[in-house]
């Protein structure tokens, strides 16, 4: 499936169908995020049950601990 994470075009397996397997991925596993999809917030909760389709585009924004 083609997805556009953070402006990059990128080709994902089938296996990444819900904004909860995108997460799994390295880059953000156990990351902090916010994820907006096709320029809407999703919540949290919606994760799991959130299908992701060709396309789609998708922000993530992480946080950074600093002092």
């Amino acid at each position: 499936m083609n997805l556009i994470v953070n402006g990059k075009a990128e080709t994902y397996k089938e296996s990444c169908r819900t904004v909860a397997d995108l997460l799994k991925l390295p880059a953000w596993n156990k990351r902090m995020v916010i994820v907006e999809l096709n320029g809407e917030i999703v919540a949290k909760e919606e994760y799991d049950t959130i299908l992701l389709g060709e396309g789609d585009r998708i922000e993530i924004v992480h946080f950074v601990g600093g002092g």
